[in-house]
């Protein structure tokens, strides 16, 4: 039995299984270092399933269940905050989609949004550890990180806008 309208009870409950499921992807980010950039991703390819599943007003309520779950929950705060500052992306994909040229906005966006974090994290949240990493990495090494981490946002991009991803499933 194939339903076209779905009850408001099984949007809820589908939301609220995959905002656990991000939850628990956040919380692995202590785990595995590698997560610390896997995790926010992995969550945003859960929130475009609730936005094709759920609708836009789901989807923003989500992302600020899952965003405050991840800050308070997680070990990896460096994750929760990458996830905070970038995890809205998919709600926000279309519309950038309209405008031109639109790699040039979500560039921005991606950079602006990475810029302001690591601003903060460093200077008002004080996490002076990941201050040591960065001298320890050096100029070079961190602008290497930052042209991988654009190449892995305008990746994850694409996948966003497969037409086959964007089928609805659900």
């Amino acid at each position: 039995m194939n339903q076209k309208r779905k009850s408001p009870a099984s949007v809820m409950a589908l939301g609220g299984v995959l905002a656990a499921l991000a939850v628990v992807i956040m919380s692995l980010g202590g785990l595995i270092p590698v997560a610390t950039y896997i995790s926010p991703m992995l969550c945003a390819i859960l929130l475009q399933v609730v936005l094709l599943s759920c609708g836009v007003r789901i989807a923003w309520a989500w992302y600020g269940a899952v965003a405050i779950l991840a800050v308070l929950l997680s070990a990896d705060k460096e994750a929760a905050a990458v996830f905070v500052f970038l995890g809205y992306y998919p709600i926000v994909k279309p519309r950038l989609d309209e405008t031109r040229p639109a790699w040039l906005w979500k560039g921005l966006l991606f950079n602006g949004s990475i810029g302001v974090m690591y601003f903060l994290l460093l200077r008002i949240f004080g996490m002076g550890e990941l201050g040591e990493e960065f001298e320890e990495f050096g100029l070079v090494m961190l602008l290497v990180l930052l042209i991988l981490g654009n190449v892995t946002f305008f990746l994850l991009d694409k996948l966003l806008g497969m037409k086959k991803f964007r089928r609805k499933v659900f």
